[in-house]
């Protein structure tokens, strides 16, 4: 019997996936658990419609971020901070404080999770960081730190 599944099986296949197990397995277990249905035609066809709703709103989203990293690759951000001598600034910046202040600058909404630093920083002058937008798509954004 041909089963389409609707949840990862171990040892099985992935979700979407359309697999054939003996009738027992899928009668008793398969479709008992709801871990997937039949592979009627009907079934099969609601698959396919699914898989291509799936690949337009993926291909929606990546030009979404190549739009957005687009619009980042010119922009600067200014973040004023107390500095010490030696253009050492008291504490750091971190993502959190650049993604605020990206959006409070540029009306840009940016996750703080997608800024990419091995560290905070810690001087003053100009810093680019890297911001992952989407797998594909990595944008870089310009941060100027200054004195307060």
């Amino acid at each position: 019997m041909e089963v389409i599944l609707l949840e990862d099986v171990k040892a099985l296949g992935k979700k979407g996936e359309v697999v054939k197990v003996s009738d027992g397995y899928a009668k008793n277990f398969i479709l008992k658990k709801k871990l997937g249905v039949e592979a009627n035609s009907a079934n099969k066809n609601d698959l396919k419609l699914q898989k291509a709703n799936e690949a337009k709103v993926a291909q929606e989203k990546l030009d979404a971020a190549k739009a957005l990293a687009e619009e980042l690759k010119d922009k600067k951000v200014v973040i004023k901070i107390k500095a010490g001598n030696g253009d050492r600034v008291f504490g750091s910046i971190s993502a959190k404080e650049i993604a605020a202040e990206t959006k409070k600058q540029l009306g840009l909404e940016i996750d703080k999770k997608k800024i990419v630093m091995e560290e905070g920083i810690k001087n003053l002058g100009v810093h680019t960081v890297k911001v992952k937008l989407h797998k594909d798509v990595m944008a870089t954004l310009d941060i100027k730190v200054e004195a307060l």
